[in-house]
Order: C-alpha cells, then structure tokens, then sequence
C-alpha cells in the first residue's frame, strides 16, 4: 500500500478488519497526507488559515465520527489531529512503514508486486493498492510571454508571507476553485495586499458556507432516488437565490450550468469583489514584464502571480506505459479497478461532490472484500462497458476539462454500490468466479501469489 493519509489510512483500517496483512509505506513521519500541513514529504497542498469547505457531518468517516467539540468548517489542524486519533484507535500505526518512499513499483509478468524503496530494497507483495493522492502534482498554465516578478503555485502557497512577501503587494491569483477564492480572500484585505485580482476563464457559481444558518450542504442535497438530470435542472435556479448574479461583482458569466462545474464554496470571496479589496478579471491574454494584459483588453501591473490551476494525476513509482493519465483520465471500473489487472486497486482516486472522506473510506471496504475474496468485480468486457456508462452518469455533464475527468456524484455512487455491486459482486464470489481471490489475497485465477509474497502493499 502507498500512502497513509486520508485514503491509505481508511484501507488499513479496512484490510485490518477482515485479517489481511498488509504493509503501508509512508514518505512522511506520521499519518495525515494532505492535511499534514508543512508536512516533511513536501506534498501537502494546506495553508495556514485552510479551512476544508465540506462541513463536519460529510467529512465524517461512518466508522470514526468527527468529534461534537470541532466547528461545523474544521481547521486543517482538526482534521489532522482527528486522522492522527483514527490511526490511533485502530492500531494501525504498526503496520505503518513512515519515512519510507516507494521509488518504484513493478507487476511481475504472471502477477504479484515487486516494491523498490528508495533506499534500494525490494519487497513482494500479493497486490497492491495505490493511496497516494491526487493534489500533489501542480498544473500550471501556459501564458504567452513573460513575467518578470514571482511566480508560485497555489501548492506551494502557506500565507501571506510565506514563501513570498504580499503585503502591500498586486498579486494575480489565476483560478476559481476553492483555494483560489480562499487565498483571494486572504489577501484581499486592505491590511495584506494592495490590491488581489482573480482571473478565471470559465467563471464559476460561487455558494455561500451557510443557508439558512446551516451548512450548504446540510441544506442541499442530491436524492439518488430522483433523477440527477431532473436535479440539476431544478438546482439551476439556486445560485440566484443565494448568491445572485455573478456578473454583478466583476465575475465573467459562468460558461456553464450550475452543478455542470464543481461548485466555488466561499462566504468570502463576493464580500471581497464587493467592497473592491479584490477585483475580478478574464482569463489571461497574455504576460508582459510586470504587466499582465487579460483577454477583454485590459492590462495591470502585477508584482506576483499565484496559480491556483488544480492538479496532475501522476504516479511517479509506476513506468510511464504502465498506468498513466494523460489529461487526467484514467478509466478505472468504479474508480477503483483497471480492467485486465487483477491484482491492483486505485483508493481515493476520484473528485466525488460533496467530499473524498466516505469515499475513500466506503472504496476501501470494497477494496478489502475484493482481496479476502468475499467479493469479484464483473468479467472484463462488463466492466469496460460499465465504466463507459458511469462516466456518462457522473461526469457526462461536466465541462470538459482536467479538472472534471474524476466527477461523481457520491451520494448516487454511495447508493450503487451498496445496493447493487457489492451484493452483485458477492454473488459472483460465492459461485467462483474466475476474477475473484482467496482470502489471503490472491488472485483466484493466477494459480497463487509470487513466492514469500506477504500480503497486499499499501503505497502513497
């Protein structure tokens, strides 16, 4: 297994749960991932004032509640002392290898992992699952021209003085997703920044924290049980109502339906644009020096640039023609499974609405059940053609961009796999279906595992 954060974390539970042995590796020193802030494997994308946008009953994993004492929009700081407190309570430190980077990760021809590690030992394993994230990698837009001043990416970015100084700066934040608009924010005060413009292309709808006195998404739902396009047709008059035109604070209108795009969180950000402590621009034409010209013909003086412009998918202990997704996509059997490899689960890799902590947390039950041989994913040729169908479903209506390669609606994606493929998939177990694995986690149809194969590899 690669990785101990969020998604690493719930398959050691998980795999702990039905007696699998396993082992984790950890670059880091402790568990937590992305919300390990400053965290030592400098991969963590947190700055000091995050917030996570999701509130505390969506985040909650079902087996380890977030604690009653924590706000309803916990600090990067809860969220990392509630991981640490989930590891703790289930033991799972123990099979937890920290301070070890897996540098390569090699299938053997007839199945069964071989695990390098950066120190030059090599491990086999049964199976491997892959934990190791996806807001690592910073994608960075190509602007024609040059920018004289600082250019960082929102990854890298930790305050307002750290690792650039801002104040009394002109700093261009480009991108509209929620660190974007948090770091806009931020700066975007009289007492930081001289002035924070956002440059966005696609434009976004921007929804407040609270409705009614209650978190968003408390509030707004999605019902599996009714038609998602019907939903999205009702949900489309939504944003009027709570945050009313975009075009009215400087925003380009959104190129797009509401919900056709991950949805912008911030009770910030409009504040911001309002008051003109921030200023909303197009996208970007073109670099200058110290200027930057923007695609409606206007053009400021901007002392640093910040690009808030998401993430690659990328795994770096893999060979290129191996597994890899090029523009972010990678087509996995309910993002979990690569059709034609038995022996290999992908955990967490999705960008789910509302959040990635049930996610991960109900995809490593499966991924556990998989391996214990208790459940068997559909023959090959059916999930090629599922997977077609729950692109269509979850990311169809999306624009049409890296960001949205990975859209699910989780509470639909929830309900059918509890409902339907799991229960389907143990049928498929008990009648011996030639995808299926024994309970020691190999494959059924690979006639056993390596030889002194231990168990599956947890790697991030």
């Amino acid at each position: 297994m690669i990785g101990a954060g969020v998604s690493g974390l719930t398959a050691c539970k998980s795999l702990s749960d039905f007696g699998i042995p396993h082992t984790c590796f950890e670059a880091s020193d402790d568990v937590g991932g992305n919300w390990y802030f400053q965290n030592p494997n400098g991969v963590s994308s947190a700055y000091r004032s995050l917030h996570i946008d999701i509130s505390k009953p969506s985040i909650s994993f079902r087996d380890f509640p977030m604690p009653d004492r924590y706000p309803d929009y916990p600090h990067h700081t809860h969220i990392f002392e509630w991981l640490r407190d989930y590891a703790d309570a289930f033991a799972l430190r123990e099979r937890i290898r920290f301070n070890t980077r897996v540098a390569r990760a090699e299938r053997g021809a007839a199945g069964g992992w071989r695990i390098t590690l950066d120190d030059g030992s090599q491990h086999s394993f049964d199976a491997l699952l892959v934990c190791n994230g996806h807001h690592w990698s910073a994608r960075r837009p190509q602007f024609p021209g040059t920018f004289d001043g600082p250019v960082i990416h929102s990854h890298d970015y930790v305050d307002p003085s750290d690792p650039l100084d801002l104040y009394g700066k002109r700093v261009l934040v480009v991108g509209i997703g929620n660190s974007a608009v948090d770091i806009v924010s931020e700066l975007g005060r009289k007492t930081v920044a001289e002035v924070a413009f956002i440059s966005t292309r696609s434009g976004a709808y921007v929804v407040p924290k609270y409705l009614f006195g209650k978190p968003a998404d408390q509030v707004v739902k999605t019902n599996p049980r009714i038609p998602l396009g019907l939903q999205r047709r009702m949900g489309r008059i939504l944003p009027r109502v709570f945050s009313g035109r975009m075009e009215d604070f400087g925003l380009p209108t959104p190129d797009h339906n509401f919900l056709d795009a991950h949805p912008t969180v911030s009770s910030e950000l409009l504040g911001r644009l309002g008051a003109g402590d921030a200023v909303a621009k197009v996208d970007v034409e073109e670099l200058q020096g110290d200027r930057v010209r923007f695609r409606d013909g206007s053009v400021e003086r901007v002392d640093a640039i910040i690009y808030a412009t998401g993430y690659n998918i990328s795994f770096p202990f893999f060979e290129e023609d191996f597994i890899s997704a090029p523009e972010n996509v990678i087509p996995l059997y309910k993002r979990m499974l690569k059709p034609g490899l038995d022996d290999v689960a992908f955990i967490g890799l999705g960008q789910p609405i509302p959040t990635i902590f049930p996610f991960s947390e109900l995809q490593s039950k499966l991924a556990a059940r998989w391996l214990h041989g208790d459940w068997a994913p559909p023959p090959q040729a059916e999930m090629v053609e599922e997977i077609k169908r729950d692109e269509a479903f979850h990311a169809g209506h999306f624009t049409n961009k890296p960001r949205h390669t990975m859209q699910l609606e989780w509470y639909s994606y929830e309900r059918e796999l509890l409902t339907r493929t799991i229960p389907a998939g143990q049928e498929r177990a008990r009648a011996g279906s030639p995808t299926g694995r024994d309970s020691a986690g190999r494959a059924a149809s690979a006639g056993g595992a390596a030889d002194g194969a231990p168990g599956v590899g947890v790697a991030a």
